[in-house]
């Protein structure tokens, strides 16, 4: 297959608001050892990626500058090591950066086959959202069927994903959103309550809903004085995953409950991690999460597309919280 020799790009001059994204041309870039080179066509616009643009998020040294942790599409070409009957392949990949371009390089191993129901645009919006609420929710969250979870942000593109595969999962479901129609949306898909944060203390009413017994599990990306809360509702034994910081990572703490309760807090971040690692997590995305995509039993929720070129106004979007689910660029069919 004849490539061109460059593509267009989005980059950010400087730290800043949305008004710092723009797109220029650049290179088609090569896939090196045990890589793939995608021709996108979708990638996912995530929090991390308007972190970066602030100034806040790096990525890991010797990455690409340009945004982008998702993308969906065709392989296109295959770096040593990787067979080349993956070549026309539709695929989705997580990618470390430079996802939001007209072609993108992922390491063979991130890369996993678009589920049979779902679109290539659809598809694009799987993979930095399911692998990191599967590694926090199931593997450092630990939730087991019969067990509560409480997760902040449920209308997100995380918390929409977090409710589903936790429903399913047979946990009983508590999520938090910040307005009437955002808990209707949780609940539409599978929560049991919704807490709108606006006007309810979700401290009290997880302790209405669960007799003060508290939850086993809270998803938490917002930080600050949610911190102390969610300590304060977690049931003996019970887990607090931080993935996130909406608000301030550094909070006075008193962290009794977590000796007397016998508390577990952690957290994660996924970019920086070794391909070996993330690779972990796409196998066993790959054997417990994608059947049910095959199955239409889950699946991503978009709220809104854009094309490369409207990139800042998918930001303005992402960072007015106004959407329910995942908003994505269209980059090719």
């Amino acid at each position: 297959m004849a490539l061109p020799q460059t593509m267009k790009q989005v980059r950010f001059a400087g730290s800043g608001g949305p008004e710092v994204i723009e797109i220029e041309t650049a290179p088609v870039p090569q896939p090196g050892p045990g890589q793939v080179l995608i021709a996108v066509a979708a990638a996912g616009i995530n929090r991390p990626d308007c972190l970066q643009r602030a100034g806040g998020y790096p990525p890991p040294p010797g990455a690409t500058e340009i945004p982008g942790l998702e993308v969906s599409g065709r392989i296109v070409a295959v770096g040593d090591g990787v067979s080349a009957s993956r070549v026309g392949e539709a695929v989705c990949a997580l990618v470390i950066s430079g996802g939001y371009a007209e072609y993108a390089v992922a390491d063979e191993p991130l890369c996993l086959a678009v589920p049979k129901p779902l679109s290539l645009l659809e598809a694009g919006g799987l993979p930095e959202t399911y692998y990191t609420v599967y590694d926090n929710v199931f593997t450092r969250g630990r939730l087991k069927k019969g067990e509560t979870i409480l997760i902040h942000g449920g209308s997100s593109g995380i918390g929409s994903t977090a409710i589903q595969l936790a429903k399913h999962a047979g946990a009983t479901v508590y999520a938090t959103a910040g307005s009437v129609q955002k808990c209707d949306f949780c609940r539409s898909l599978g929560a049991d309550e919704a807490i709108n944060y606006r006007a309810e203390d979700f401290v009290a009413e997880v302790k209405r809903l669960t007799g003060s017994k508290g939850v086993d599990v809270v998803l938490d990306m917002v930080g600050g004085p949610y911190i102390q809360g969610n300590l304060n509702i977690l049931a003996l034994e019970g887990r607090l995953v931080q993935i996130a910081f909406l608000q301030t990572s550094k909070v006075d703490l008193d962290l009794m409950n977590v000796m007397l309760r016998r508390l577990t807090l952690t957290g994660s971040t996924l970019r920086a991690r070794s391909v070996a690692l993330k690779a972990e997590i796409a196998q066993h995305l790959r054997r417990d999460v994608w059947p049910l995509l095959e199955a239409g039993t889950v699946k991503p929720i978009i709220h809104a597309t854009f094309p490369l070129e409207q990139a800042r106004q998918a930001h303005e979007l992402m960072e007015s919280s106004a959407h329910l689910g995942k908003i994505m660029l269209e980059v090719g069919k």
